[in-house]
């Protein structure tokens, strides 16, 4: 249920010490959109979030999606700035979908081709495109 993810992601951001980069894969996404559109509810210091990279959204508008609560995706600008990687054969979500979200998020987008639903499966091993993309979204702010 997203309200609970919600509080766990608010505390979990309460609990560091440092500002942190988010890094989020599937309807981890969807969370950390919600998250943010909800105004990150019980956040005590919101610049604790410094950016977010966001891996694989899923549709959660499929009226199939089994999370339902997720659903409809927030479109609104992200209050961090952020960076979407999309597969363009991503089971869970279409191509055009992913880019739409990123550009309506304020996000930077990145495809990274045919990697499916970009996990274990998709033969990325340790995956230093998405290292290196993470290392120059936490070292520019």
């Amino acid at each position: 249920e997203r309200d609970a993810w919600v509080q766990a992601l608010s505390s979990a951001v309460n609990a560091s010490i440092e500002p942190q980069v988010l890094v989020a894969h599937s309807l981890g996404c969807a969370l950390t959109v919600w998250w943010a559109a909800m105004g990150m509810p019980g956040v005590d210091d919101k610049r604790r979030v410094k950016a977010a990279m966001l891996v694989a959204p899923p549709d959660v508008n499929r009226p199939e999606f089994p999370a339902p609560s997720f659903s409809p995706m927030p479109t609104g600008s992200l209050p961090f700035p952020s960076l979407v990687v999309a597969s363009d054969n991503d089971p869970w979500c279409e191509l055009s979908v992913s880019e739409g979200w990123a550009k309506s998020w304020g996000a930077k987008f990145h495809q990274i081709g045919a990697k499916g639903h970009i996990n274990g499966e998709s033969g990325l091993g340790a995956w230093e495109q998405g290292q290196d993309w993470l290392a120059t979204l936490s070292h520019c702010f």
